[in-house]
């Protein structure tokens, strides 16, 4: 049996989720709006033959106090699709992923961006599935009110089939651009989704021919119970956030299980935590990097990075106490009780909760290259992941560090690829390309 090999994506918007990245020594303040930067980087990324360059995207500015935005640098970013567009143009094999909201975009627009997406790059495209949770969000859409959790889920469950549907509106051979007979496409290779929904009515077809890969990798980052479940019956990739060894593998084993019971080959889709990589010559100064790094946290950034985090305005808390009772909201409920538990597990008040927070709560492997190879691999061959979507401290000296010393050792163990499998994303994540569930091709 082939050894498994890990995946790994690189968690590029913002640059780093670490609120100090643009202040540490050497590092690029501008690195987030900054395109030539971005272009270098993605072409170290594909150097480093990594499947895939992942942007998320916030769809709101003033989401938390204007102390806190003041120091933040995600207060401009480039929209997700017009970048990876021109980064398609800079790179070759590297996928590009980006977020699409359920929640605020209508089907037709996010099937069409993406699909185009996955032409210019030559079949490179993913879209990672979200519902939104930043209540801000909303009032940049015409909405005074946030759709409830179990909703979000359900319009986006609807919303994949609208996508997927559409994508689907023309037979790979639709195009025959016979100029002798002055036909341009087969009108039989052709169908018509008028979808009529509990949310959503679209008549279709798409304005664009059918896209390289079949869909655009289909990718989801929800861990509540709805989440996963969405994830088992839609996904081909899973972000998850960082947590124990031994959390990460029931959840594993969970999305796996519901996969099976929905009729889906397991091996279709790839788990692959965040997890935030210091490296250094000894894990004494990985260390050091990382608490240099976290010093440069102001309160008014961690507080703020807190508050998004459990839903609630956390800026009246007594910073030198314990965390209060945390309400009910439609913030990401796995998020907000992960930090109402380390609180309680560690003892810590507010304040150090918010230094943590707006630091990086995630996981985290610090240390030399052969010590942090040794982590992943336990994580693989334990079936804690397929993988790791990776996010760099600061740029670009963090990212450098993986590509030239983590990769390397990946790869002297045999558990991550020399080249690419192939040309598009879903060739090199092993991924089966979709039947068109409507035309025959």
């Amino acid at each position: 049996m082939p050894q498994r090999q890990l995946k790994l994506g690189a968690f590029m918007r913002p640059v780093s989720l670490h609120t100090g990245a643009w202040r540490y020594p050497g590092a690029w303040p501008d690195a987030n709006f900054n395109f030539p930067h971005l272009r270098e980087m993605i072409r170290k990324l594909e150097a480093g033959k990594f499947d895939a360059f992942f942007m998320a995207d916030h769809l709101a500015v003033l989401n938390m106090p204007i102390n806190a935005l003041k120091r933040s640098h995600t207060v401009t970013s480039f929209e997700p699709f017009t970048l990876l567009s021109a980064l398609a143009g800079a790179t070759e094999r590297i996928g590009l992923i980006a977020t699409g909201s359920t929640t605020f975009d209508a089907p037709y627009h996010v099937a069409r961006r993406f699909a185009s997406l996955d032409h210019i790059s030559g079949g490179r495209a993913g879209w990672n599935i979200v519902t939104t949770s930043n209540p801000d969000a909303a009032l940049n859409f015409g909405l005074e009110e946030h759709m409830e959790h179990a909703e979000r889920y359900k319009r986006a469950r609807e919303f994949f089939d609208v996508v997927t549907g559409l994508w689907d509106s023309f037979a790979d051979d639709a195009f025959p651009r016979d100029v002798a007979q002055g036909l341009y496409f087969d009108p039989a290779k052709m169908h018509v989704l008028d979808h009529k929904g509990e949310y959503l009515k679209v008549r279709g077809p798409l304005n664009i021919a059918r896209p390289v890969q079949g869909w655009p990798v289909i990718v989801q980052a929800g861990a509540s119970d709805d989440g996963r479940q969405l994830a088992a019956e839609t996904a081909e990739a899973v972000f998850t956030g960082g947590g124990s060894l031994p959390d990460a593998q029931k959840l594993y084993a969970d999305i796996k299980g519901r996969m099976e019971k929905a009729g889906r080959d397991p091996e279709h889709c790839k788990i692959l935590p965040g997890a935030m990589v210091f490296v250094g010559d000894s894990v004494e100064e990985a260390k050091e990097k990382r608490a240099r790094l976290d010093s440069l946290v102001h309160y008014d950034s961690g507080i703020a990075s807190l508050s998004i985090a459990l839903g609630t305005d956390a800026s009246g808390f007594d910073p030198d106490g314990q965390l209060p009772p945390i309400p009910e909201s439609n913030a990401s409920k796995t998020s907000r009780q992960r930090l109402v538990d380390v609180a309680a597990r560690d003892k810590l008040t507010v304040r150090q909760l918010a230094q943590r927070v707006g630091a990086f709560s995630g996981l985290a492997f610090v240390g030399p290259p052969k010590l942090i190879a040794d982590q992943m691999e336990e994580w693989l061959m334990s079936r804690g992941c397929d993988g790791f979507n990776i996010m760099f401290p600061y740029l670009p000296e963090g990212l450098n560090d993986v590509v030239d010393r983590v990769v390397p050792e990946l790869q002297r163990r045999g558990i991550f690829r020399k080249e690419y499998e192939g040309k598009t994303l879903r060739e090199n994540l092993g991924l089966p390309r979709p039947k068109n569930r409507f035309v025959e091709c």
